[in-house]
């Protein structure tokens, strides 16, 4: 990969795997110096060692994105090892199986769940921009990438709070384009669709990803690198001229008919 982001310094939370170690992985790769943070030390450790031993510059840091001064510190270490922030990666999501088994529908949701999803869904993503543009403007600006989802852009039968979080994130993305664009700050979100990572395969039926195979156009499901390649191309003079944009990167999940998938499905005899 050319080192189209050479000279630059990433922060990706929710750093130590899936989409965001994809991420990391992808942007040390175009170049980028980058701070490896997620609630898991240990985890956010060992993709900065795998960045190391590939000859890029990384640190892990340990962030829990809903307490601010987390986030202060993990900006700090940004601008105390690397002189500053380029990019901002806000990937960090309450998404463990703690949050999706309770995570149902509004009459029956728990409002304390509903808070502890939006503190690390949205709140999070806001401090994380609060902290970082002030840093970013010192070098003449920055990008900024939330990770939104497909659960943000239509409704469901359930994880109702996770989808809510996902749309006002969305807002927010839209809105710090628009406030501080003419600063040179550009703001995106990558809306995913199901990516087919191990965690999938072992928390979803086959029937479930069977669902999810119809409802893509692809003749794939995605996977953390898709995403991460996106990111790459947002960040990179590529992408200079993108701002205030929700990308689905979802295989076309949600650019058909809803009765789409009901077709395949009577097409293939299943």
């Amino acid at each position: 990969m050319d080192k189209v982001l050479s000279g630059k310094v990433a922060i990706v939370t929710g750093a130590a795997a899936g989409i965001g170690r994809a991420s990391t992985l992808a942007l040390a790769e175009a170049g980028a110096a980058v701070v490896v943070a997620d609630l898991n030390h240990a985890g956010a450790d060992k993709v900065a060692a795998e960045i190391k031993a590939k000859g890029g510059q990384a640190i892990g840091v340990q962030t829990d994105v809903a307490k601010e001064d987390d986030i202060r510190a993990m900006i700090g270490a940004a601008a105390s090892h690397f002189g500053g922030v380029d990019i901002l990666h806000n990937n960090a999501a309450a998404s463990g199986p703690e949050f999706i088994q309770h995570d149902i529908d509004i009459i029956n949701m728990d409002a304390g769940l509903w808070d502890a999803v939006m503190a690390v869904n949205l709140r999070g993503p806001m401090l994380g921009c609060k902290h970082a543009i002030p840093l970013m403007l010192k070098r003449g600006g920055g990008c900024i990438i939330n990770t939104s989802s497909a659960s943000g852009l239509g409704g469901d039968l359930a994880r109702a709070a996770y989808g809510t979080s996902k749309g006002g994130l969305n807002s927010l993305t839209q809105y710090v384009a628009t406030i501080h664009g003419k600063q040179g700050i550009r703001c995106n979100a990558i809306a995913p669709g199901i990516m087919d990572t191990p965690s999938m395969r072992e928390n979803l039926s086959k029937e479930h990803i069977a669902i999810y195979m119809r409802s893509a156009l692809t003749p794939r499901l995605g996977a953390p690198e898709d995403v991460a390649a996106m990111v790459v191309f947002l960040a990179s003079p590529g992408g200079s001229f993108i701002t205030g944009q929700i990308i689905s990167v979802d295989g076309g999940q949600l650019a058909h008919h809803p009765s789409y998938a009901e077709f395949i499905k009577a097409g293939e005899g299943a």
